[in-house]
């Protein structure tokens, strides 16, 4: 009986010590102490051009959205992982001008009508420099994964929003604001804008 207290003693004060290093490690690397040996930084880039494409799509109004993102991860045998992150986001409707030919300008004497694409969503994206994990639970050592899926998530939800919001047809009235007075001014003549159907 007394070799297993003896035992169960030593036990204990094993993990107790290492408990102790822990915590003592977990306030070095804190404390920056760690850097004095440190020497400096070195980082080698090998950076290859992939492609070179010809950009023609005139941006024409940007929707800003914030919202707080619940996700949850659904186990089998573990308890659910949730995360909430703060979220900002940004959609960009634009109109393609490389789309445009010749046939879609037509001249009269007086005007000028021009038949311009279908505006459309060129971007949607998260802003990680203002967007932030509030709280993650039960993720256990899947916990960037989670966050992954979480930002995905909010990424296609600004998209939604963004078409839900009507983003196509703000785009399609700047476009009349914004590129009917300048064609006007450079023909001196009267302009008119129409637009390609959308696609489905």
């Amino acid at each position: 009986m007394s070799r297993l207290i003896n035992t169960l003693f030593r036990l204990f004060l094993i993990a107790v010590l290492v408990a102790g290093l822990i915590a003592i490690w977990e306030q070095i690397r804190g404390t920056g102490f760690l850097s004095r040996f440190r020497r400096g930084d070195s980082t080698t880039h090998s950076v290859v051009l992939k492609e070179v494409k010809a950009l023609g799509k005139l941006e024409l109004v940007k929707y800003t959205f914030k919202d707080i993102v619940e996700h949850e991860q659904v186990n089998t045998f573990l308890p659910n992982a949730n995360a909430i992150l703060i979220v900002e986001g940004e959609a960009t409707g634009c109109v393609d001008l490389t789309q445009i030919t010749a046939d879609d300008i037509i001249t009269a004497e007086d005007s000028i009508t021009v038949k311009l694409p279908a505006p459309e969503l060129c971007t949607w994206k998260i802003n990680h420099d203002r967007s932030r994990v509030y709280d993650t639970r039960f993720s256990f050592l899947n916990e960037a994964q989670l966050v992954s899926d979480a930002y995905q998530k909010a990424e296609r939800q600004v998209k939604q929003s963004a078409l839900a919001g009507g983003i196509l047809t703000q785009t399609q009235q700047n476009a009349n604001q914004m590129i009917k007075p300048i064609l006007e001014r450079i023909s001196g003549k009267k302009v008119g804008l129409m637009f390609r159907d959308q696609a489905k």
